[in-house]
């Protein structure tokens, strides 16, 4: 009988469910959810019919949730993104773009290369967008994925709001197996709070124009108080020499320090952060054929506001050395 409750225990979200499987409506969380989109968003019973009519599970979302990339271990995570053919690419697309790249350093403060970047990890700059139904995946995830129903419900209800905003097909949306879209890559929540048009019309396009998508990524980074030019992060050795810092680093990027105190520990001048903010202590796995380990670093408030965009510090590191690799002349 213990073995029986350990496989419980372990089970995963996709193996409690079939491929196909009629979602039902009938349930209190659909039924509270349709009251909500009714009297508070002013969607009739006859539109909640036709989008939700047939509404069934995606299986391959599920599987796909819990195997996801920023699991992997840094030395098997940057190559999957920073590659001489993305590097390559990257820089092609600082010169095509370099006009409205010189607008949003201007305007809205926040570096070209780190902007290019996050364009071409989240979609390969645009080629990758995902080729799941968005309203499919984002019902498959309230419905069938505990662990994070309640957040995939609050992106449904931003999903069917900003469709009917921008006049989108709810249908035909494709996404990530999360619920992202566009070349941003930006759930339905970024995307009606961060996504802007530089394009002199009001109509907001993170799928097909340069301008809205890279306006975008750097209007998030703008909101989370990016400052141009200032650093992203700082080496500080292969072990950490206090407890303090210890703690921090296996605390996670939202457990901060005083830079003083980060140079005093490791004996390394850093150079102060904007406002004095403080710094997070990043561990970053090294190849164990390569003498494994970690490598350490201070992480400053620019590299801060890309784990808000993807709470991986992986993920922001990997987008700082792409945007270093951009950035070097050959």
């Amino acid at each position: 009988m213990a073995m029986a409750t350990n496989n419980t225990e372990k089970a995963k979200a996709a193996d409690l469910v079939t491929d196909g499987q009629a979602i039902n409506l009938q349930q209190e969380k659909y039924t509270t959810l349709f009251k909500e989109l009714r009297e508070k968003h002013h969607f009739t019973q006859a539109e909640l019919d036709r989008l939700f009519a047939g509404i069934t599970i995606d299986k391959k979302v599920l599987e796909l949730m819990d195997k996801q990339w920023e699991a992997k271990p840094y030395y098997s995570y940057w190559p999957l993104f920073i590659t001489p053919e993305v590097i390559e690419r990257g820089r092609q697309e600082l010169k095509t773009n370099q006009q409205i790249l010189d607008r949003i350093e201007k305007e809205l403060g926040v570096n070209r290369e780190i902007v290019i970047a996050i364009w071409g990890i989240e979609s390969h700059f645009g080629e990758h967008k995902g080729k799941y139904g968005v309203f499919k995946t984002l019902n498959t995830l309230f419905d069938a994925y505990p662990r994070r129903s309640a957040f995939f419900r609050d992106q449904l209800v931003d999903f069917l709001l900003l469709c009917r905003e921008n006049q989108f097909d709810t249908l035909t949306v494709t996404g990530s197996y999360a619920g992202a879209f566009g070349q941003t890559q930006f759930i339905p929540s970024s995307y009606r709070e961060y996504a802007i048009s530089l394009d002199g019309n009001k109509k907001i396009d993170v799928f097909t124009s340069i301008n809205d998508i890279l306006a975008s990524i750097a209007n998030y980074l703008h909101r989370y108080h990016w400052v141009l030019g200032t650093p992203l992060y700082v080496d500080i050795g292969n072990e950490l020499k206090g407890q303090e810092l210890i703690n921090a680093s296996n605390q996670g990027t939202k457990n901060r320090v005083d830079w003083q105190v980060v140079s005093k520990i490791q004996g390394i001048k850093l150079p102060p952060p904007p406002g004095n903010k403080q710094l997070s202590i990043v561990g970053l796995e090294k190849d164990p054929f390569n003498g494994g380990g970690f490598r350490y670093v201070a992480a400053y408030p620019n590299f801060q506001a890309i784990t808000a965009w993807n709470n991986s510090s992986r993920y922001a590191m990997a987008v700082c050395e792409l945007a270093e690799a951009l950035k070097q002349t050959h």
